[in-house]
C-alpha cells in the first residue's frame, strides 16, 4: 500500500514497503509522469521505491494525499523502450580491491563473483548520490554484500561496487562505503555532452569483463 508522508510545508514522499522491484519502479516512473501534468505540482523526484512530490505552495495534506492515492490507483507500470548499454570492466587488482573479500564472504572464487556480476542485464532504477550515479536493479541475491564497516575517504571515479542489494558505478572520485570489485574507463558524466549523463532511468546495463586481476 502506498504510504504518503509530509516532509515540509510543500513536499510529501510517496513510498512503498521494501524491497524495491522493477515492476514497482516502473509504476513510480509512470506515476511521476502523470503528476508532472498537474499545475499545482512544482517538481517530482523519483527515488528508490519512492517519489517525492513538491508543490508550489503549502497545501491541505489530507486533500493532497487523497488526490495522490487516487492517481496511484489508476497508474500501471510504464514499460520503457530502453537502451542496452554495455560497460567494460576490469575486475580485481588495484581497481577492485574488495573483489577477493567479496568472494571470501560468499565462500567462492573471485572468478565466480565476476561471472555472477556479468551475467544479468541490470536496470537503472534511479540516478542519485552523484550526477550520473546509477542505482542498478537486478543484482543476484548471491552477490548481496554488506557495505564496508569503515567507508573509504576516496573512491576513484569509474569504480564499480556492490552495496547491500545494489550495484553501481561512481562517476566521480568521492568517499564511499561500497565494496569495490572493478573499474571502468567509460565516463558516466561529461559536461560537454547533452545530456551530460551516460545513463538514464530505465536504461538496461550489462557489464563486460575486460580482464580479471588477482
Amino acid at each position: 500500500m502506498l504510504e504518503i508522508i509530509p516532509t515540509s510545508e510543500s513536499a510529501v514522499v510517496c513510498r512503498l514497503p521494501p524491497p524495491a522491484s522493477l515492476e514497482n519502479q516502473q509504476r513510480f516512473w509512470a506515476f511521476a509522469a502523470h503528476l508532472r501534468e498537474y499545475s499545482r505540482i512544482r517538481e517530482v523526484v523519483v527515488g528508490m521505491n519512492n517519489v517525492t512530490v513538491f508543490v508550489h505552495y503549502p497545501v491541505d495534506f489530507a486533500r493532497l494525499a487523497a488526490d495522490l492515492k487516487k492517481t496511484w490507483q489508476k497508474t500501471t507500470a510504464l514499460d520503457y523502450q530502453s537502451r542496452l548499454v554495455e560497460i567494460p570492466v576490469r575486475y580485481g587488482g588495484q581497481w577492485g580491491e574488495d573483489l577477493t573479500e567479496v568472494a571470501a564472504f560468499h565462500h567462492t572464487t573471485p572468478e565466480n563473483i565476476v561471472a555472477l556480476h556479468t551475467q544479468p542485464v541490470y536496470t537503472v532504477f534511479m540516478i542519485g548520490f552523484q550526477a550520473g550515479f546509477p542505482y542498478l536493479g537486478g543484482l543476484p541475491e548471491s552477490l548481496h554484500t554488506p557495505r564496508r564497516a569503515e567507508p573509504r575517504t576516496l573512491v576513484p571515479a569509474g569504480s564499480v561496487g556492490i552495496g547491500g542489494s545494489q550495484t553501481g558505478i561512481y562517476p566521480f572520485a568521492s568517499p564511499g562505503g561500497w565494496r569495490l570489485i572493478g573499474h571502468t574507463s567509460v565516463p558516466l558524466f561529461d559536461k560537454n555532452q547533452l545530456p551530460p549523463t551516460l545513463l538514464k532511468t530505465g536504461d538496461r546495463v550489462r557489464f563486460i569483463a575486460e580482464k580479471i586481476d588477482l
